[in-house]
Order: C-alpha cells, then structure tokens, then sequence
C-alpha cells in the first residue's frame, strides 16, 4: 500500500518530462539531473552543433518556457450558485488566467481534449495583454483582476511604441500555446483564430510547439459582409483560422453536407430494357394526381396506364427505355430505399439512392465558400445579432458567429460526439454555445470546458452599465440563455429534455492547504495556527475539489455525502476516491468506508484524510492496517 502526501502543486512539468527521458535513455538522468553530454552522445548524428540554423527567438524566450514548466499553487474553487445543473452537468466553466488554470488541468484532463478552439488577443494595441508574473502568479492574477486593491489593476495596451510589440504577445501566447498542446488527444485538433498582425509569428511558434509536419492549413473566414473603406490599398474582408493536429494522422475533416442529387436512370446507347416499378416506388414532382396512358412519352415508353395518387404511383407500372440496370438491380435498388423521380411530361426517370444522404465534403480552406455556393457561416455581423436574440447586445466587441465554431468543432467531432471541446479564451462563450448548439442537432453528448479571465468591464461601457462587472458574467449569462432557447427551438426533437445546458463554475484561487509560514517573533503561536493545515475560510467541498484536481480526476465526476461512524465522508465516481477531512477518525471509519467501496464496487479505491485528523499515531497505524487487508490501493494524507 502507497502512503501518499497530497501538497498543494500542480504537477511538475519540467519533471515529469525528466522522467520520460529517463524511461528512453536512462543513462543520461543522474540525481534527476541532465547530463546533456551524454544526451548529445547518445543522439548521435541527430544532434545540430551548427551555431548557424534556422530558430525563432524573442526576448523573454525562455523565461516564457520555464512559465509553462513551473508548477501552480493554486486551486480551483466550486462555486455551485453561480453554475446551472451542478449535479448532472458534465461542462466547466473556469474563471482565472488561464496559464495558471492550464497548469492546473494538466492531471485530470492530460491526453483527454478533442477539439481546442481559442481567439485570442489580437495585438491591435488596444486589446488586453495578460501580464504574467513568474514569482507569483495567483497574487498577480487577483491584482490584474482587482481582487486585491483597485490600484492593483494591470490592464494595459501593447502599443508599437512599448518596443516590445511582438515580444510581449508572444511571450503571453508561447506558454499557453505549450501547456495546451499536453491537454490533447493524440488524435486532437487545434484551432486558432488571428488576424494579419501576428498570424505569421502565431505560425513560427506553432510550428514549434506542435510541430511543421502537423501543420493542417489556415482556414480563411469571412468576417464581414461590409469591410470599412478606410484603407485605399485594399479592404480587409478574412481573418485566419490556423490549424494543428498533436500528431499527424489520415483522420478526414467534414465540411458542409453533400447535396443528395439525383442521377438519371436512362442511357442513351443502352439496350432497350423492359422494368416494372413498384407501386409507390416513383415520385412524380410535376402533377399530384391524374391518369397516364400507356404509350410513347419523350425517350419512354409506358407499358400500362399509369395512375398518379398523392404525388406517387399508385399502381405497378411498365416501362420501356434505355435503361442503365435490369430488373433484379432495380429491385436491388429498392430494397435499400431508393425511389424514382419523374420531374415532366417527357418521363426522364431518375434514381434517389437514401444512402447518399449524411455524405460531407471535405472542407475547403475558405470557410465560406462551398464549390462557389455560400455556406451557412456567419460574419461579425450575425454574431453580434445572435447576441442581440439573447437579449445581450452591446455586451461584447467583435464576437464570433456561433455557426463559424459550429462548423469548426462539426469538423472534427461528427463521428465523435463524446468529445471534450476546450476554449481557454473564452470570451462571450460563443463555443459553449456552439457545443450545445450542435449536440442538439446531432443528438450528441459533446463536452465543453471555458476559461476566462474575469476582466473587469469598463465603467462607460453598456456590459458595466447592465450590472456585468467582467467578461466572465456576460460568458456565463450567454450560456444560461443560450442554452434555454436552443432547448426551445428544437423542442420537437424527441431527446432534447436531456441535451446537457449546464456548467459547472469553478474560480481560480490560492491553494486551500495552508503553506507554513512561521512567525518567528511569535512561534508558539504559529505551531497553534498551522494545526488546522487548511486556511481560514475555506469549505470541505473546496477541498475536495482540490484533491480531485491534484490526483487527476475529472471534476464533472459525481460527490456523494455519507456519513459513516458519526464522520462525514465523500465518495468521488462512485467510490474509487473515498475522502474524510474530520477530526478524531477512528478504526470504525474505516471499516465503514471499506463496506462502502464494497457496495459501490469500483475497479480500484484510494482513501484520503487529514494529516491531524486521526485520534492518535496508534489509530493512523491501525486505519492504514485495516484498508490494505481491504484491498485499498492507496492511503493519503494532507
């Protein structure tokens, strides 16, 4: 049995990649170190000693990679009265920044998401830029968010004139960029939507972190339907979608569905064939009833009368032409549902075969565009008034059509409708909306995870003025309505009562294990204090939570409440995580708990409690005694 002390880390990045070294070339790790000497022997001629080759490098370069490397201190708290349906949903709503929340997902979501689509700042000058701190980013983020002081408040522009224009933006991106790409699938997908200013350096350090040879396309998106005309070089009408997959695969993309065309049945050419068609086997689109007699019609010959009923042949009829097929492939034919089409006088029959429905096209670079047809993909225009229908308008600048992501995340997911979506620059939350607008349709069970940073609103503007203090409510309140009118609009869908229009909201927060930080000038009274190893306002569930995150689980799983010898104790997915974080545990507890996970009868069962919470040393020997004759995997303590 493991004996396990939960700290309040994230996972160490940089050491977990060590270990992996370790496992393919174990001679180069000693004292879990690198000897990157013997790293360069043992790689041989793959090794580049040229100081002269091709690289990217910025200012701030590798700071920027030892951020992504660093482990977080903090947790992600459960707010259940600011999320909807807490006890079914499977999505997340995450409000924090989003480096710190993607170390912070990195155990439980590792190798698990699908489809990752993000807009993020565009680098215009007048768009926030997150300021990372690589001392203290959980104190940086409340000031950057105002939950420290108001003076605290790091919002600023990335204007040309900083001289670190492209710097800071990629600094910001290179971080993110790298922690995401842990968080896909091996058959997961990328999106990115960026405009002209950094879409060439987006590309450079995207090439990098996922790889040249994973490189899909850019995607182009008409984003608007009336481009300004302020420039007179040309009007800028496409923003770019660039798109990676984690490793490249022959999985195919689905674009806009096949128009089911019709295909003519004659030949000319073709021996005269003699078929008999079914009654109700034809649909005749140019009369609904009426009484055809049997002669020469156009290239046709009836053998019989034909009788026209309701649109439909409504008597088996004869007929004499060219045709393509002989009988027993029309009754082929038919048998898995294909129907006949006579579409004029001249009786130029055609063939409907059922299975060409539900074909897609591969999706052409231009979204827009479908074989010179428009698609159903909106602008900025019809973002905005998708927006307004949700009572919301105002709310947000330059918000992407639903139909666009749709599509996008459609792309990938058609035949893979259990699929987790992530946006970790959420915005108004218009990919949540595409989620649930899609599951609808399909009657699929895709996921999705949101997280924003909570900007503050400004004061002048209608979101402040409506009561949306930051971009976090507005996206919260986007997926709350949404989610009721989609319910609405597909009402007559027989499974839409349980199309999932919840989330769970979570906010990012120093850890709830409280650090030991001595007063020396008054030590007793810091022994007294760290007692209680938890700090001060701080509820059991959040602990839970935290818990579930450090060890990996994901927190959609279901939290029951027992109570078990007077204690209370947490039982996560159904039994495989048992947790009890009151004082004076006894045996009895823990006998209770292993009856327990014998009634739920998961695959495997860990038990965590308080490092202070057992009655004495003697019981902790004890308790851990009794759950490993049980068969529990692990004891953990923190």
């Amino acid at each position: 049995m493991k004996e396990i002390t939960l700290t309040g880390k994230s996972p160490d990045i940089a050491e977990e990649n060590i270990k992996k070294l370790m496992t393919i070339f174990p001679e180069v790790v000693t004292d879990g170190k690198v000897d990157f000497e013997k790293l360069k022997q043992v790689l041989g001629e793959y090794v580049e000693d040229s100081n002269e080759r091709y690289n990217f490098i910025w200012n701030g370069k590798g700071r920027s990679l030892r951020l992504s490397q660093t482990p977080s201190l903090g947790t992600l708290r459960p707010c259940k009265g600011e999320s909807k349906n807490w006890d079914t949903t499977r999505n997340l709503y995450i409000e924090g920044d989003n480096l710190e929340v993607l170390k912070l997902l990195q155990k439980s979501y590792y190798g698990k998401i699908k489809v990752i689509y993000i807009d993020p700042p565009y680098n215009t000058g007048k768009d926030f830029v997150y300021k990372d701190d690589f001392h203290d980013s959980i104190e940086n983020y409340k000031k950057i968010t105002g939950q420290v002081d108001d003076s605290g408040k790091e919002i600023s522009t990335n204007t040309e004139t900083s001289g670190r224009y492209h710097t800071n933006w990629l600094n910001m991106m290179y971080p993110r960029l790298r922690l995401a790409r842990n968080l896909l699938r091996n058959d997961g997908v990328i999106f990115i939507s960026i405009d002209d200013n950094e879409v060439h350096n987006l590309r450079k350090i995207c090439d990098e972190i996922f790889g040249e040879d994973n490189f899909v396309d850019y995607f182009l998106w008409t984003k608007t339907s009336t481009p300004p005309s302020l420039s007179n070089k040309s009007r800028k009408t496409v923003e770019f979608v660039l798109c990676y997959e984690k490793e490249k695969n022959n999985y195919r993309y689905y674009g806009s569905e096949l128009e089911n065309d019709d295909a003519p049945l004659l030949n000319t050419g073709n021996p005269i064939k003699t078929l008999t068609f079914p009654v109700g086997t034809i649909n005749i689109t140019f009369i609904e009833s009426g009484v055809f007699k049997a002669g020469k019609y156009g290239k046709v010959e009836l053998m019989n009368d034909l009788v026209v009923k309701d649109g439909k042949n409504a008597n088996d009829v004869i007929i004499n032409a060219e045709f393509k097929w002989g009988q027993d492939t029309l009754n082929e034919e038919i048998s898995r549902g294909t129907y006949f089409l006579i579409k004029s006088d001249k009786f130029s029959i055609r063939f409907q075969r059922m299975d060409d429905k539900g074909k897609y096209k591969t999706p052409n670079n231009f979204i827009n565009i479908e074989l010179n047809k428009k698609s159903d993909v909106g602008t900025n225009e019809s973002a905005v008034k998708e927006l307004e229908s949700l009572g919301l308008n105002g709310m947000f600048d330059y918000p992407k059509p639903v139909s666009l992501i749709e599509y996008i995340i459609k792309m990938i997911t058609k035949e893979d409708r259990e699929a987790i979506v992530l946006d970790f620059f959420a915005g108004s939350s218009t990919t949540a909306h595409a989620v649930m607008q899609l599951n609808a349709k399909d009657e699929g069970n895709r996921r999705f995870i949101m997280v924003q940073l909570p900007e503050p609103t400004d004061e002048n503007s209608q979101a402040y003025k409506a009561g949306y203090m930051n971009i976090s409510e507005i996206g919260k309140e986007r997926i709350r309505r949404a989610g009721e009118k989609i319910k609405e609009e597909y009402k007559d869908k027989g499974n839409i009562e349980n199309l999932d229009i919840g989330f769970k909201v979570f906010k990012l927060d120093t850890s709830n294990i409280r650090k030991w930080q001595p007063d020396y000038d008054n030590l007793e009274q810091s022994l007294m204090d760290y007692v209680d190893n938890f700090v001060e306002g701080r509820t059991e569930l959040d602990v839970v939570y935290e818990i579930m995150l450090k060890y990996g689980l994901d927190l959609t799983y279901p939290v029951d409440e027992f109570t078990i010898a007077g204690k209370k104790v947490y039982s996560i997915g159904y039994g495989m995580l048992m947790i009890c974080l009151d004082d004076e545990i006894t045996t009895e507890v823990a006998r209770g708990i292993l009856a327990k996970a014998k009634e739920l009868s998961p695959e495997s069962s860990r038990v965590v409690f308080k490092d202070n919470g057992f009655k004495s040393d003697s019981n902790k020997t004890n308790i851990k005694e009794i759950l490993k004759s049980g068969g529990i995997e692990e004891f953990i303590t923190i």
